[in-house]
């Protein structure tokens, strides 16, 4: 019993000993990630993980306008392929529109098309959108206004907010997913985002090549929300949630409930439907019932690659070509998706728990192109 006890001591001696040096060498953020993650029976980032955070409010339409389903919605089920792949993955919606019309739907596992759960970096296509309408309002210039404009300690940089919306701003921000002393983890658990962000240095020449790094979407979430003197929730509802008829209101995480910044690299809360509305809205070439929401020439430069080495991705949207089309997307952890084919006339949206096992192997994993895939079967009633 006297060993036991002594064990016991021990244990929680070390226990305090670690939880103090986390908070003296400022990792304290680490308790959260575990309290959020392991302490509800989870290993990573998951999906509807938003109870675990304060949230800013994305406020749904006044008018919703609730998707028209196709004449011949649901009447081809899944292929075999795209079954199997569903249940491995832990798909939790599968949308398919059509000649923006709802050809196809289903939902998984208890969730349905109101659900809320976590976009994570599909929320980098919408801060870019909310790029261009603050271009658009006169709050930012164009792409080419340097951020030390907006933040004077960068003043030794000639990163614009162009370098930051097309991932070339030379940031020694290290994107990694595993390491719990990462940046990434610090940013999504700390309590104070904008100390962590303007920590980062400027640290190569921006503007020059491809690097995916998220903190370049914070920082520029950071710089259109201090140019527009909106919190992004509300300028993100009254620019886009409200115009395209949004059902549900959403929810954008924030780093706590002093700071209330909003994490624009990752983590909007909402559904299939409504996500799909900024495949339309891209797809239509920034145009919603013939109001003008975001600059032509904006989104044809957002769709296309910035930089010929880097075909993958253009100004917050990734490029993908498949079967000799060409595709663009809204990309998210864990396999969030909205895929837009623009002379098709298709968006197919894919919401779950798992991308396919190669993922960080490949620039697009298989999964990618399974749903691509077996979606055009579908269409063309192929099992």
């Amino acid at each position: 019993m006297k060993s036991f006890k002594k064990l016991l001591k021990w244990i929680v001696i070390s226990i305090a000993t670690i939880v103090l040096l986390l908070y003296l060498f400022d990792y304290g953020y680490i308790l959260r990630g575990v309290r959020v993650v392991y302490f509800t029976g989870h290993n990573s980032a998951f999906i509807d993980d938003y109870p675990y955070f304060e949230n800013d409010i994305i406020e749904k339409s006044d008018t919703p306008e609730p998707w028209s389903n196709h004449k011949d919605y649901n009447s081809v089920k899944e292929t075999d392929i795209l079954s199997t792949s569903n249940k491995d993955w832990g798909t939790i919606a599968y949308l398919i529109i059509k000649n923006d019309s709802i050809w196809f739907e289903k939902y998984y596992d208890g969730f349905d098309e109101n659900s809320q759960t976590n976009s994570f970096s599909m929320a980098k296509s919408i801060t870019t959108s909310l790029l261009g309408k603050a271009i658009m309002d006169g709050y930012i210039k164009d792409l080419d206004q340097p951020i030390s404009d907006f933040y004077p300690e960068y003043d030794y940089a000639k990163t614009t907010v162009g370098d930051l919306a097309s991932m070339a701003s030379g940031l020694d921000w290290v994107e990694s997913y595993t390491s719990p002393f990462s940046v990434t983890a610090r940013a999504n658990y700390d309590d104070d985002l904008a100390e962590t962000i303007l920590n980062q240095k400027v640290v190569k020449t921006p503007g020059v090549a491809y690097e995916y790094l998220s903190g370049s979407t914070q920082l520029l979430g950071m710089i259109i929300e201090k140019a527009s003197g909106k919190q992004l929730a509300s300028y993100l509802s009254e620019s886009f949630w409200k115009p395209m008829g949004a059902v549900n209101d959403a929810l954008w995480q924030l780093d706590d409930s002093e700071n209330k910044l909003a994490k624009t690299f990752c983590c909007i809360s909402s559904n299939a439907k409504d996500f799909a509305r900024f495949g339309k809205l891209y797809k239509d070439h920034g145009k919603w019932n013939g109001e003008q929401l975001l600059d032509f020439t904006f989104v044809a430069k957002s769709i296309k690659p910035r930089f010929a080495a880097s075909p993958e991705y253009g100004y917050g949207w990734w490029l993908k070509e498949q079967n000799g089309k060409q595709f663009f997307m809204m990309r998210g952890h864990l396999g969030q998706y909205v895929i837009v084919q623009p002379e098709d006339n298709v968006i197919i949206v894919r919401l779950g728990h798992h991308k396919s096992p190669d993922e960080g192997k490949p620039t697009f994993t298989e999964d990618i192109s399974t749903y691509i895939d077996e979606t055009y079967n579908m269409l063309n009633n192929k099992r």
